[in-house]
């Protein structure tokens, strides 16, 4: 059994992979013309990373790019992240600024679970 996070394939000589006269044999990745124009893209066209704002529609089903009134786009122009700052935003609309209480975790009991 190879241990965890093991490569199987080792390679040695030429090959190996902080040989000098690697680059000389092995060929590098092929480029194309649309990768040179856009570094931040992966090779498969996808963007490196998504923004917060494309997370929130795809987890939680939350579009804040999209005026939920009329449907035009909306621009992003300020994160808050200071609690301070939100908690007086919330008071002032009349929001709480509690959160919600948690729930308890769930009792899981692992000798039952292995006999179901």
């Amino acid at each position: 059994m190879p241990r965890p996070r093991l490569h199987l394939i080792r390679f040695h000589g030429v090959l190996a992979p902080n040989a000098r006269l690697r680059a000389e044999i092995v060929p590098g990745p092929a480029q194309t013309a649309a990768a040179l124009a856009n570094d931040n893209d992966h090779a498969h066209g996808a963007a490196a990373r998504m923004n917060w704002a494309r997370l929130l529609k795809r987890v939680f089903a939350i579009d804040v790019e999209h005026c939920p009134h009329c449907g035009g786009s909306l621009k992003i122009i300020a994160a808050i992240e200071e609690p301070a700052v939100i908690k007086r935003i919330l008071t002032y609309l009349g929001l709480s600024a509690q959160p919600p209480p948690h729930s308890p975790a769930r009792r899981f009991d692992l000798f039952q679970a292995a006999a179901a």
